[in-house]
């Protein structure tokens, strides 16, 4: 492409629009034909398909086209590098106003350099003034090398942005191509994290690894979605290509109010909340076994629709988005099928990012409880287990929204308070009929009280299994609870989702104020 200052202008308007059109049109081709194609044998679209599938038709408004580098940079005076490897602008998703970005592969395979990086903190910059979500596709080989330290300084300047926006308008990022080094922690500074599985993302990549620490890895099992998924925990959906990417980037918008001082567009509420009989007969009344608990949310939730974050993460622990009466609502549930439910580590970090999210952006919380305990185990204890579980105590403390707790069945000792009890600020807390509220199971407790009765007994056993029945009857009910005013209310089942959804109606209203400060030690 020519040079824009050394372009010799046509002497008349319609030349000089159809130059313009000759020159977008090159801006437009990016890396070139050959690019493009090896883009799309790949799998994957580029940067302007991107946007332009993402984006309501015909909506998509580019910023910066024009933009260059630097031509004095080391290497840099005769490269051809359009739109400088991102295009960056604005447009609307499901006709709400959005900013995005897209790093362009074809383009110096979409490495970051000080250009790239302006214009992206520039497009941030004015998500933030309009109070719009931003959306951005990484898509990157890393640091511009060319550009020395400016590509360092660009990445910081984008770091620095994402925590101005964070808490302020929604960020989602969608990794499409490979994210190393530095580059990726622009992502993990946002909300959340959509990744294909044709994409890689690490701090060092298998080669670095194998020469430093000798060991053999892959770039899938490194960095691929489904070990960011199920092992590290870093993403939050695992796409099966770009287009899915878009789909979910959409659904998950559609959920989420357009910035922190406004609240979630009603979407296609379902008014009927009669009792469903059907939730009576989900929850098994013996405390030792498992069901789904996703087929409680179901039953509750607008239409059965849903949509579950960090699925394959922390499994024992379900989060998700979904509606009541057409209200979004975010959802904490402990899941019973596995590790009967227990919080461990990993679900208390899970369940603390997104309750954080929640209150950020003013989503009232349903939490559904059937919780043991904590997991024991001596990796769980040098894990640091008591500092992770904090992160739940903290994030629901330190909540605003509407908080509504429903305990289905067992509620035992701290992780009854993890799960968002009455002191923990819970605006109505309800049980089921099933449910068994105490500082342990009748087991544990009449091993521990009645010890020495049941050791004296003649017959132990029989000793053992009457102060269970016993315990049992006098403390693990949600009466006791609700005598206490623990418990607002013993409900039918079949009535969960009208108590949900008139309390979600009450408190829309809900207005309160914590201590002025800086901000609280939040335990890392």
């Amino acid at each position: 492409m020519a040079e824009n200052n050394n372009l010799k202008l046509a002497s008349t308007m319609e030349g000089r629009v159809e130059q313009l059109a000759e020159q977008r049109q090159v801006i437009e081709a990016g890396g070139g034909e050959r690019r493009v194609e090896k883009q799309h044998s790949q799998g994957k679209q580029t940067a302007r398909e991107r946007l332009n599938n993402l984006l309501d038709p015909h909506s998509f408004d580019e910023v910066g086209a024009f933009r260059k580098h630097r031509t004095t940079l080391f290497g840099m005076d005769k490269a051809v590098v359009p739109a400088d490897g991102v295009v960056t602008g604005r447009g609307t998703i499901l006709g709400r106003p959005v900013h995005a970005a897209s790093q362009d592969f074809t383009v110096m395979g979409g490495s970051a350099g000080e250009t790239q990086s302006t214009k992206v903190v520039e497009t941030m910059e004015q998500a933030l003034l309009t109070g719009t979500p931003f959306l951005f596709f990484y898509d990157s080989g890393g640091a511009r090398i060319q550009e020395g330290i400016d590509s360092l300084s660009g990445y910081g300047k984008m770091f620095f942005a994402n925590v101005k926006l964070s808490g302020v308008v929604p960020q989602i990022a969608i990794i499409a191509g490979p994210c190393a080094g530095g580059a990726s922690y622009s992502p993990a500074l946002t909300d959340f994290i959509i990744m294909t599985k044709k994409a890689h993302m690490f701090i060092t990549g298998p080669q670095v690894i194998k020469s430093v620490t000798g060991e053999d890895v892959t770039a899938d099992e490194l960095g691929g979605a489904e070990a960011h998924m199920a092992i590290s925990g870093n993403i939050h959906f695992v796409a099966e290509d770009d287009d899915a990417a878009e789909l979910i980037a959409k659904k998950l918008l559609s959920f989420l109010p357009q910035n922190n001082t406004e609240e979630a567009s009603f979407v296609n509420p379902n008014n009927d909340v009669s009792p469903n009989t059907e939730l009576r007969d989900i929850v098994p009344i013996d405390g030792k076994k498992g069901y789904d608990v996703r087929d409680v949310i179901a039953k509750i939730v607008d239409w059965g629709d849903y949509l579950e974050v960090k699925a394959g993460y922390a499994t024992n622990l379900v989060t998700a988005f979904a509606r009541v009466n057409g209200r979004s609502v975010g959802i904490v549930a402990n899941q019973p099928s596995v590790m009967s439910g227990c919080l461990d580590i990993n679900a208390s970090d899970k369940a603390a990012e997104f309750v954080n999210f929640c209150d950020s952006f003013n989503i009232p919380l349903v939490q559904l409880v059937d919780v043991p305990g904590f997991l024991p185990g001596v990796q769980q204890e040098y894990g640091g287990i008591i500092r992770h579980g904090a992160k739940m105590l903290y994030a629901y403390s330190e909540a605003t929204v509407p908080k509504i707790t429903v305990v289905l069945r067992k509620a035992y000792g701290g992780s009854y308070l993890a799960m968002c009890n009455r002191d923990l600020g819970a605006d109505a807390v309800y049980a089921w009929p099933s449910a068994e509220i105490a500082v342990m199971g009748a087991e544990g407790a009449a091993n521990v009280i009645f010890r020495k009765e049941i050791k004296a007994a003649d017959d132990p056993d029989a000793m053992r299994a009457e102060k269970i029945e016993e315990y049992q009857n006098a403390f693990n009910t949600p009466y006791v609870a609700a005598a206490r005013g623990q418990v607002d209310d013993v409900i039918d089942p079949a009535d969960t989702r009208r108590k949900i959804a008139s309390v979600l109606e009450m408190y829309a209203t809900k207005r309160q104020t914590r201590p002025a400060k800086k901000h609280g030690n939040f335990p890392c």
